[in-house]
């Protein structure tokens, strides 16, 4: 989005710091036909000699490089740390499960202190020439962090592409009508975005209003001017890059009453910095998800199939509208079946023949 709220606007250069770091962090399961599965999570930071000497475990037991955020290694069993090229670290953890229901029941990813949800299933079609296995983990939608919702502010379709690309509503469009399309949706979807920031930061003043010296206005009050003062914060400035809220609630009630909730020096002012951080975190969560599924890939669902490796995108945006489905199907070949089936058509002819040749042997004695 070219617009952005206010929140995401303080908060732009903090969260990217703050935040679960998710982009270095990469997640790749690999489905058995037995039904046992992998997971595996790595990621990958670039440290000098003598930060990596600094992270030596105790006694040599091995690298401790920081974790980030967005993982929870308590879903694994086993991990090591190589070193690369670049003087790149990258720590691997894996976990061995004897079912995929396992496996997602134990989801290593979390947003803030929220663990992802998901479940997980395999269907196998046994056709004698080959069994077909199936796939399927939905991640649950986290889409309930937004008291607002994106369904309010257009069509759920509309919503559903802006978000994952999923349904394809620019089908048959040209590029620039696809483009008019996409300008008439992204000021729909920014305002959706603010006004859900903008609330969020209303609803704090008023749960503290007790705390607040001086009011220039009683808390009812304050209240019943929830619209116009929405209205003057938000529409002041048509990229609402430039907008300071502290600011703009001082000269809406010319008082400084309410700054303390601006300034992240404060109690106040960081426990509201608290509630951006866990709304902006979804837009800066992406792991790429990679999935190794026995045989041939014969179906990637929304994924690309790239020399047997299923990849898919994993983003805080994609779990917005809806439960985010990752899903692939792979064949795997009976070559057994085909040797079986080959024996019993020789067998066949063989006995075919021989049966052919008593009756010629017969007839010739007779």
């Amino acid at each position: 989005m070219k617009k952005i709220s206010f929140g995401l606007l303080l908060l732009a250069s903090a969260a990217l710091t703050m935040s679960c770091d998710s982009r270095q962090v990469r997640m790749h399961t690999i489905v058995n036909a037995d039904g046992t599965c992998k997971r595996e999570v790595s990621y990958s930071n670039v440290m000098s000699q003598h930060e990596r000497d600094s992270l030596w475990g105790v006694g040599n037991t091995g690298w401790a490089q920081p974790v980030p955020q967005c993982l929870n290694t308590d879903a694994f069993s086993s991990s090591h740390t190589d070193v690369g090229e670049g003087d790149t670290v990258t720590t691997t953890f894996w976990r061995e499960f004897d079912s995929v229901e396992q496996m997602s029941a134990e989801n290593p990813l979390q947003l803030g202190n929220r663990q992802l949800q998901s479940q997980a299933s395999l269907k196998k079609r046994f056709r004698w020439f080959y069994t077909d296995y199936t796939y399927t983990e939905t991640f649950a939608c986290v889409g309930d962090t937004f008291e607002l919702s994106p369904a309010d502010y257009a069509e759920q379709d509309v919503v559903s592409y802006w978000f994952t690309g999923q349904p394809n509503i620019m089908e048959g469009l040209s590029g620039s009508e696809a483009k008019a399309k996409l300008d008439e949706i992204e000021p729909k979807v920014t305002k959706w975005l603010n006004d859900n920031f903008f609330k969020a930061s209303f609803d704090f003043i008023v749960s503290h209003y007790d705390s607040i010296a001086n009011p220039p206005v009683t808390r009812e009050r304050f209240v019943q001017l929830h619209d116009s003062l929405a209205a003057f914060v938000l529409t002041d400035s048509p990229d609402l890059l430039d907008i300071e809220p502290g600011k703009k609630l001082q000269q809406f009630f010319h008082s400084d009453a309410y700054a303390p909730f601006f300034n992240e020096e404060t109690p106040l002012g960081h426990e509201l910095n608290d509630i951006y951080l866990s709304k902006m975190n979804i837009f800066l969560f992406s792991v790429p998800y990679t999935l190794q599924m026995p045989g041939t890939v014969i179906d990637a669902g929304t994924g690309n199939c790239r020399e047997g490796i299923v990849c898919y995108s994993l983003t805080g945006e994609r779990l917005i509208p809806h439960d985010y489905v990752i899903t692939a199907t792979s064949r795997v070949t009976h070559i057994w079946a085909y040797l079986l089936t080959l024996l019993v058509i020789l067998a066949a002819i063989w006995l075919w023949k021989r049966g052919a040749a008593t009756s010629r042997l017969s007839d010739s004695r007779g």
